[in-house]
């Protein structure tokens, strides 16, 4: 079929490609600005019917908003070139066991730091309501409890004042501010802010789903990748910076493993030409859709599935190819942070969220707090062990979290020596115990897991006190049946089925 007038064909690898003609392009354009200024006069209209202060103040972030929608516009949902991807350059992904003890005192350096913990998610995944971090995950603490514990850990160890920050969502901020009061009199200086709050779009006719403020479903936090903006916008920013706070450890406050390396700390404090440093870690078979860095168009960069073309996505997936994934444990200096955003230089790129709202299809415009590593100067990788990426996002890793794999001090946890496999447990959790309740409720006792490869359990399946479990076991009550693991039962590479048969694996 012929190209038509204006447009070009042009050979690439995988057949030919069109490229679009010049009145394509200019109409594309248009229709662009015809729907920004279309998003721009609804925004208005919902700035004008703000009332409340909070109204107000959701209303006056909404210039982000407009900025993040155009962008979308203009870019998409935006595919990486694939045959311009080139592995990290040597040097930019380090060893954490190759960075040198710190060999001077580190007083300097843990002063200048503030920790801040991404604070906006709720517990739903895991059938709870309120924030997530007031989720009890380990000696009746929750994610909070531990990552108070591990700040004033390092304060008393390190005679320091480092404060814990937390961003919070509309969503948590309320329960939040009334969990805080209980650290009142700890030796731990929390600050918090709230990430932004944007409307929904509605995909059909790319307007905000929300006419006012009252309705929450119709309002959405719009990723970590908004940590920058809204630290700014919050006034927190310039007051750490007044302080003498000069480096930033972010995490997310779902990771266990997440606590202040001091080596780490010690690198990016020598480093004076690291602005940003990401730690990542070896994939495994439970993590193939984790983001990775790689070197395009001379910048390092973070490469997430969604940036992947289709016909790429298994090869991204690759363990081989691909070895290492964002932990989103982040070391960042808040000096450059400030000169990004005042010199209008933070590019990141526009992840389009599907939803479905009482039947309509919407979209969540959001980014990820890690992308913004492009714009960096120096920006590098620190590729730290599994025990340092240890999310709780589901009831299985909840299960990993509680059990003898792991020991706690002081808020932090780490591996138990015991442990001879060089990776965790894989642990597959049917949906009889998908909420923490219903988890709880199934197990006596946490079983020991300390030799366990991988577990399957499927069904009506509840578990005694003081169970061992090694190797691969798996467990399939069937529907109607019933499967009561006794109280000292030891399974190793065993199945287990509904007339509580085991068999060699």
């Amino acid at each position: 079929m012929a190209a038509g007038a204006g447009a070009d064909n042009v050979k690439h690898q995988g057949g030919m490609a069109r490229v679009p003609s010049m009145n394509t392009v200019k109409f594309v354009q248009s229709m662009a600005g015809n729907q920004s200024e279309v998003m721009k006069a609804a925004l208005d209209e919902l700035t004008d019917a703000a009332t409340t202060d909070a109204d107000k103040n959701v209303a006056s972030k909404f210039p982000g908003f407009q900025q993040l929608f155009d962008q979308y516009l203009v870019e998409g949902q935006t595919k990486i070139d694939w045959e311009r991807i080139e592995p990290p350059p040597e040097g930019t992904v380090l060893p954490l066991s190759e960075l040198p003890e710190p060999s001077v005192d580190l007083s300097d350096a843990v002063g200048k730091l503030a920790v801040l913990k991404l604070n906006g998610g709720l517990g739903t995944s895991m059938g709870c309501k309120g924030p997530k971090s007031a989720i009890t995950v380990r000696d009746g603490l929750t994610f909070l409890d531990l990552a108070v514990m591990q700040i004033e850990d390092l304060n008393e160890r390190c005679d320091a004042d480092v404060p814990l920050v937390l961003m919070n969502s509309f969503n948590t901020h309320k329960d939040t501010e009334i969990i805080l009061r209980k650290y009142e009199s700890r030796a731990c200086s929390i600050r918090r802010f709230n990430q932004s709050q944007y409307p929904r779009i509605i995909k059909d006719t790319g307007t905000p789903a929300a006419k006012d403020y009252v309705n929450k479903d119709e309002w959405y936090p719009p990723g970590h990748g908004d940590l920058y903006r809204s630290l700014h916008n919050s006034g927190l920013l310039d007051r750490l910076i007044a302080e003498g706070k000069e480096y930033l450890f972010v995490s997310n406050i779902d990771n266990l493993g997440a606590g202040v390396d001091l080596k780490i700390l010690n690198h990016f404090h020598q480093d004076t030409q690291c602005e940003f440093i990401m730690e990542v870690t070896d994939k495994t078979r439970a993590d193939v859709k984790g983001g990775t860095l790689i070197n395009y168009e001379g910048r390092t960069r973070l490469l997430e599935i969604a940036q992947v073309p289709k016909q790429h996505v298994d090869e991204f997936k690759s363990i081989t190819k691909f070895r290492i994934f964002n932990t989103n444990n982040l070391w960042i200096r808040l000096s450059a942070i400030k000169r990004l955003i005042t010199e209008e230089k933070l590019h990141m790129e526009v992840i389009e969220n599907k939803k479905s709202m009482n039947g309509i299809s919407v979209i969540q415009l959001e980014q990820a707090v890690g992308s913004a590593i492009k714009n960096f100067n120096g920006g590098k990788g620190i590729n730290v062990p599994r025990s340092r990426f240890l999310p709780v996002k589901l009831s299985q890793d909840l299960m990993l979290v509680m059990s003898d794999l792991f020991r706690m001090n002081k808020g932090c946890l780490t591996l138990s020596s015991e442990r001879i496999f060089p990776s965790l447990p894989l642990i597959k959790l049917g949906p009889a115990f998908k909420s923490v309740d219903d988890f709880l409720r199934r197990f006596a006792s946490i079983p020991r897991i300390v030799a366990l490869d991988h577990l399957t359990v499927s069904g009506n399946v509840t578990f005694g006190r003081n169970v061992s479990l090694r190797g691969t076991v798996i467990i399939i009550a069937n529907e109607g049946e019933r499967i009561d693991i006794p109280s000292n039962a030891l399974l190793e590479n065993k199945i287990v089925t509904g007339n509580l048969r085991i068999l060699d694996h």
